[in-house]
């Protein structure tokens, strides 16, 4: 079955986004607002193909039942590595894979991948070949205009389209812009022009700026041939972006408090009997059982969510600084409590 063909018209997608939509992230985006479709971020197909950092691979690669179906992102520049990490890709339960060819990281630049990919096409053909040619899966690709220069577009995405990729997600910025400039939305109609002429069973898929479902909707009346809408930074202003839901601030705190019991159900330690029937009970699927350190993930990173949760309500400002300075999921719930306990502000749980 291809996924592609299986998604309504037009379907949703939550952008893959590093540091964001890890295996915590989507499972509460699947309990606010699940889209039709979820990403990984991305794995580096080099780290997969080396033993020191397939462990790493994986851990990226862990998915939860409430992710499917979910597409694997990979990146890199090795072909051969992109024919091993595809090849693994199924058995691991996912329902496509999708080469980034649009990141415009300056580390990933540097090391070949992502945006990079817009200045080496002929590396960038032969890595989808051999990535194409080693699973049954449908292979996508997420790209952006060009590198420098939006009207790059006009040579770089028909050199895409000519591998008949099964979905091409179009980032409407060049590597260049980053997100600092408007997506340029004025150059839909040529694009999808050239998806038309060149490969009409190609899904096209628009990314950037896409604030929510209602704007997606909006652009789709506009451009009914595009078949589907990918979200990224929407889902920071609002985590139930992917429906017509305005959240109040209780399910909002819900919402954090779930991700705190999420990553601490995830901060599990290796070489005991606990840590594997955690791994069932965490869900983590596909991942062996015999690590010997430990899944131990970092908190600081957590608190980049915050603002997603504590936002746009009365006090929100106070608490998230004081969220901001706490070292543990135990003194993130003492910094809710205390606060509710103020009695000058309405309660939060």
């Amino acid at each position: 079955m291809n996924i592609w063909d299986n998604l309504p018209k037009p379907f949703l997608i939550l952008a893959p986004m590093e540091g964001v939509t890890d295996i915590l992230f989507r499972q509460v985006i699947a309990h606010a607002s699940r889209p039709d479709l979820f990403f990984t971020e991305f794995t580096n197909v080099s780290s997969y193909a080396s033993e020191k950092g397939r462990w790493n691979a994986l851990e990226r690669l862990a998915i939860a039942p409430t992710d499917s179906p979910i597409i694997a992102q990979i990146w890199g520049k090795n072909p051969e590595h992109f024919s091993e990490c595809t090849s693994a890709l199924e058995s691991l339960g996912f329902s496509g894979v999708d080469l980034n060819f649009g990141c415009p990281d300056k580390h990933v630049n540097k090391a070949g991948g992502g945006a990079a990919m817009i200045k080496t096409p002929e590396l960038a053909t032969e890595c989808y070949h051999r990535a194409a040619s080693s699973t049954n899966l449908p292979v996508s690709i997420k790209t952006r205009l060009g590198w420098s220069n939006p009207e790059e577009f006009r040579t770089w995405l028909p050199i895409l389209l000519n591998e008949h990729p099964a979905a091409l997600t179009i980032h409407l910025r060049t590597k260049k812009e980053m997100s600092k400039v408007p997506a340029h939305y004025e150059l839909i109609p040529d694009i999808i022009k050239l998806r038309d002429d060149i490969s009409p069973k190609t899904k096209l898929i628009i990314n950037g700026d896409i604030r929510d479902k209602a704007h997606a909707l909006e652009l789709h009346a506009k451009y009914p041939t595009i078949d589907g809408f990918m979200i990224g930074r929407g889902v920071f202003a609002n985590p139930y972006c992917f429906t017509n839901h305005t959240p109040s601030r209780d399910e909002l705190m819900d919402l954090l408090k779930m991700h705190l019991d999420l990553y601490e159900k995830y901060t599990i330690l290796a070489n005991t009997k606990e840590y594997k029937d955690k791994i069932e009970d965490c869900h983590i699927t596909k991942l062996p059982n015999h690590r010997k350190d430990c899944m131990l993930l970092p908190y600081e990173p957590l608190k980049h969510f915050f603002k997603i949760y504590v936002n746009n309500f009365p006090g929100a400002k106070e608490l998230r600084a004081k969220l901001m300075e706490t070292r543990s999921v135990k003194e993130a719930y003492e910094s809710i409590k205390n606060y509710n306990q103020d009695k000058t502000t309405p309660s939060l749980v």
